[in-house]
């Protein structure tokens, strides 16, 4: 089954969406308070979205760039099919966002 997921992020945390079929799961990572900590933050986002099979990123700041940089150090570049900026959402609305994302992308739909 084909995963997707989307990465709402900033410095303080990740908002993940993943949809593998009819499921949809939301869930966070926190970032540490210590700015020096921010590589095992991005190690920490990437251990759970490793086994996507498709990434959208999109956030209000320099972390989308980053976590993107990251992912293309790690091998996963390819994955992502699109990195954009947004302010800030509920976990509602970036579900519903990154859903619209790959149902556009579908071309099944």
């Amino acid at each position: 089954m084909k995963r997707e997921v989307g990465v709402w992020i900033d410095h303080r945390k990740a908002v993940i969406a993943t949809l593998a079929g009819a499921d949809e799961t939301v869930g966070q990572a926190a970032a540490h308070a210590d700015s020096s900590a921010l590589d095992q933050y991005y190690d920490t986002v990437i251990a759970r979205i490793r086994d996507a099979d498709s990434i959208l990123i999109f956030g209000p700041g320099e972390a989308r760039v980053e976590l993107k940089e990251r992912l293309d150090k790690h091998l996963l570049g390819g994955l992502i099919v699109g990195s954009e900026p947004a302010d800030k959402m509920s976990g509602r609305q970036i579900a519903a966002k990154v859903r619209r994302h790959f149902q556009k992308s579908d071309p099944k739909l």
